[in-house]
This record gives structure tokens, C-alpha cells and sequence, in this order.
């Protein structure tokens, strides 16, 4: 059974979801309690197939408090840092560019010539050049969907949005999806009908099913929100060199920051935290605070963010959720307490009748239990979650995009397949060939307006010489 915290303090959803979710954030559905001691789910034992091999490189991974960063661990069990930098005899540089105008439309029409690029100050020569509505150009796009509990309200919405998406692909697109368990549904395809059947999945095990008389029927299922560790499997798995336009989708609120390394999360009792509350929530700091060490990943945020720019991909981040990034505290406890009471409202009509007095009951008692100062805690940790979420995929070149409603998936997806075709993608081979591992700052503009706004990749790392 997992640690077991006072239900009154849960997010209403998780409260009927039965996760046991903590006043802050949800604890990592994948870890079962056995004799004190946390581990693993027992997995059966099976033959492995490509797609059961996937999140393999995480187990690569290895923490060094020393250098306070990941390495990687081969197979021999010596220590490689730079093994995720691609090594090619010829470097291109390539990355996609969006050139906005004053008003932030599009900029279309742009030839080779009108680009300058430089890197690390010194001009360079444009070699490389495509239209990203290029059909003759294949796009390799891999979308990781976190379907854990807390974003219910949004799968359905999602995945049919997912499901226009994949609709409209090229004749030489591919598609793969991940999910929050670190799983991969379905590999790289240009097969709709498979690629749609398996979105479709992942909402049928969000609902479950009472089956024929109550016999046969399922209990819902939701993903585990290793939503990061996804991330870093895709980056290091699934592309190769040969994808040209490399391209991910990243759906999730982002709450697995809580067990990185060098946690931005630090569970504490909130301050003003009432007298007959305190001892139950200095219990429930101790069950997170253990959570946490159980947990806890072979890497940090930073290594996320030094993964995104050493693939190729763009990345475009969509977060389930109304955005706390620019909001005063006082803000953000008004936007969580109104969170709260729509997610609510829009379960109770769901419920079965047992359920649905069990849950309400449950959301009495936490009314009249849960202060401010608890809710603003939980605020201040969400702001937190959202900032670094939002800061991956600008380094990419890509932008991040806050899904506040359900019903704005649909515009959101669509705007991404737009952003994708109205990109510029722009290469060129370094005058100096470094292989010296570093990182290398990268700029491009457009002759003669220096108005445009340009959203691509400010630097790559360079292969390393051993």
C-alpha cells in the first residue's frame, strides 16, 4: 500500500481518484511500499520488443553528487558525459526558425539569402535551407501525453485534438506517442488508423468500464507523471541522424520536478498552519519528504534542459492548467480556489450515487479544514512546477502554451501544426570545426528587419574529440 495522507488535504480530483495525493503535489504512482521499504512494481517477465526496451538509457543514468550532475554508465560500467552528443564527420547545423513580424504574424516568403547566422560572434555561410510545409521532407513527431490522474478533465479534449493532428500529417510525416509512464505506445508510423486507435487507448483506460452487468468491467488506470524521465527517454531513444525535422509534443503539468535531483520542491509545514492541523501536516511533510528519497531520479532539471539542447528537436510544450507565471500570490490562491471548485462541479455529475455522497462529504471537511496559508503553499509549488516546465521548450526554439480550459485543446494542437509548417528551417556548416564538447551560442536574423522577432535554437553543443 502506498504512504497514506489525509484525504481532507488532496486536490478534489485526487480526492475521488483515490491516489492520496499530498496538500502539493501527487506521489509517484509507481512506488508500492513493502515491509517499510518503497520499490518498483513488479513487472512480468516477457520478451522484449523495441518498444518494451524504451527508457532503457535512463537506467544509464547515474547521479554524481560530486559533480553535482548526471553521467552516463555504459554497459561496462565505465563513466561517459558526452555520449548524447551526436558525432558526424560533416557538422550541420540546422534548426528551425519562426519569423514573426511587429504584430507577431508569421513572416512567409523568405528566401536563402535573406538570412544572416552567425556563431559565437563570427558570421557564417548559409548552406542548408527548406520550407516547413515542405512535403518532400518527412517530419519525425513524438508526442508525450501524461495521462495521470490529475489530468483527467483534459485527456478527452486532448486526445481528439491529438487525433486532428495526426489527421492532417504529410504523406512522409511519422508519428510515435509516449506516455507518463515511460512507456511508448506506438513507434514511429505513418499509419492514422493505428496512431489514432492508440490515443483512443488512453481515454478508455482514464474511464474504465463497468461491463455487461457489472461482470467484465475495468477500474480506471492513469499514468504515473514521470513525465520528465519521458522526456529524457525520447531525447536520448528516439531520434537519430537521420531525422531531419525532428519534433516533440510535451502534454504535462510537469509535477515530476518534485522528485528530480536538486529539487526546486522542498516539502515544509506552510507558516500559519493551524494548531489542530499541525501535527497531520507535519506527518504528511514527513510521507512526501519520504516519497521524495524514494523516488528520486538519477537527474536534475538542469540535465533536462542540457538534454533539450543537445537534440535536434523542437519542442512545444502544452501545460494542463491555468497559468500561476506572472500572477501575484494573492492571484494565485484565488485561481486555485476556483480550480478547485470547477473541478468539482465537473466531477460530481460523473459519479455513481455511493461515490458521489463519499466524495462530497470529503469536500465539506476539507473546506472547513484547509486554510490559506495550505492552499498558498500549494499555489507557491505549482507556480514553481510551471516555471521550469515553461522554460524547456524555448531552449529548443519551440514555445510553451498553457491549456487553461479543456476545450482549447483543439486551437492549441492547431496552432502547433501551423507554427510547423510556417518554419524556415535554416543549416550551415561551422567555418571552424570545434570538437571540443562546449556549448556554442548561435544567432540568426533577417536582412534589413531588425523588427522581426525570431524563435529558433540559441546554441548547440559540439561533438567532442576524444
Amino acid at each position: 500500500m502506498r504512504f497514506n495522507f489525509p484525504l481532507y488535504l488532496a486536490p478534489p480530483l485526487l480526492v475521488l481518484l483515490f491516489l492520496n495525493q499530498s496538500i502539493f503535489a501527487e506521489p509517484r504512482d509507481h512506488l508500492v511500499e513493502t515491509n517499510g521499504r518503497f520499490a518498483s512494481r513488479p513487472q512480468k517477465t516477457k520478451k522484449k520488443s523495441r518498444i518494451e526496451t524504451f527508457g532503457s538509457s535512463l537506467k544509464k543514468l547515474k547521479w554524481d553528487p560530486e559533480q553535482n550532475q548526471t553521467s552516463e554508465v555504459s554497459s561496462t560500467g565505465s563513466v561517459n558525459s558526452d555520449d548524447d552528443v551526436i558525432r558526424v564527420d560533416t557538422l550541420l547545423i540546422a534548426t528551425d526558425l519562426l519569423v514573426l513580424d511587429k504584430q507577431g504574424r508569421p513572416v512567409q516568403g523568405l528566401k536563402e539569402t535573406d538570412f544572416n547566422v552567425s556563431e559565437d560572434g563570427v558570421p557564417q555561410q548559409v548552406g542548408h535551407f527548406l520550407l516547413g510545409d515542405n512535403k518532400s521532407v518527412g517530419r519525425s513527431i513524438v508526442l508525450i501525453i501524461d495521462y495521470s490522474g490529475s489530468q483527467f478533465p483534459y485527456i478527452r479534449n486532448s486526445i481528439d485534438a491529438a487525433k486532428v493532428l495526426v489527421g492532417k500529417l504529410g504523406p512522409k510525416d511519422q508519428m510515435a506517442i509516449v506516455t507518463d509512464d515511460v512507456q511508448m505506445l506506438v513507434d514511429f508510423t505513418s499509419d492514422k488508423m493505428e496512431l489514432k486507435k492508440r490515443l483512443e487507448s488512453l481515454v478508455e483506460k482514464s474511464m474504465g468500464s463497468e461491463g455487461f452487468l457489472g461482470i467484465g468491467g475495468t477500474r480506471r488506470q492513469f499514468g504515473n507523471s514521470a513525465q520528465y524521465s519521458a522526456l529524457m527517454a525520447t531525447l536520448k531513444e528516439a531520434f537519430n541522424v537521420e531525422d531531419l525535422r525532428p519534433i516533440l509534443i510535451f502534454q504535462t503539468d510537469g509535477d515530476e520536478a518534485m522528485y528530480l535531483r536538486n529539487s526546486i520542491i522542498v516539502p515544509t509545514v506552510p507558516p500559519g498552519t493551524p494548531i489542530q492541523l499541525l501535527a497531520k501536516v507535519q506527518e504528511e511533510v514527513e510521507g512526501r519528504k519520504k516519497l521524495q528519497r524514494a523516488g528520486m531520479t538519477e537527474f536534475s532539471l538542469e540535465d533536462v534542459y542540457q538534454a533539450v539542447e543537445k537534440s535536434k528537436a523542437t519542442i512545444y510544450t502544452v501545460i494542463p492548467g491555468t497559468s500561476f507565471i506572472g500572477l501575484s500570490p494573492e492571484q494565485r490562491l484565488q485561481v486555485l480556489k476556483a480550480e478547485d471548485a470547477r473541478a468539482v462541479a465537473e466531477m460530481i455529475p460523473t459519479l455513481k450515487k455511493e461515490t458521489r455522497e463519499a466524495f462530497i462529504a470529503s469536500q465539506e471537511a476539507r473546506k472547513r479544514l484547509v486554510t490559506d496559508e495550505i492552499l498558498n503553499a500549494r499555489a507557491e509549488e505549482t507556480f514553481k512546477v510551471q516555471e521550469a516546465l515553461a522554460a524547456v521548450a524555448p531552449l529548443s526554439g519551440g514555445w510553451t502554451e498553457f491549456l487553461e480550459k479543456p476545450s482549447q485543446a483543439q486551437s492549441i494542437y492547431s496552432r502547433i501544426l501551423s507554427d510547423i509548417n510556417q518554419r524556415y528551417i535554416v543549416g550551415y556548416y561551422p567555418a571552424k570545426k570545434s570538437q571540443d564538447g562546449k556549448r556554442h551560442k548561435i544567432s540568426f536574423s533577417v536582412k534589413g528587419h531588425p523588427e522581426y522577432t525570431i524563435l529558433g535554437r540559441q546554441s548547440y553543443f559540439a561533438p567532442k574529440q576524444k
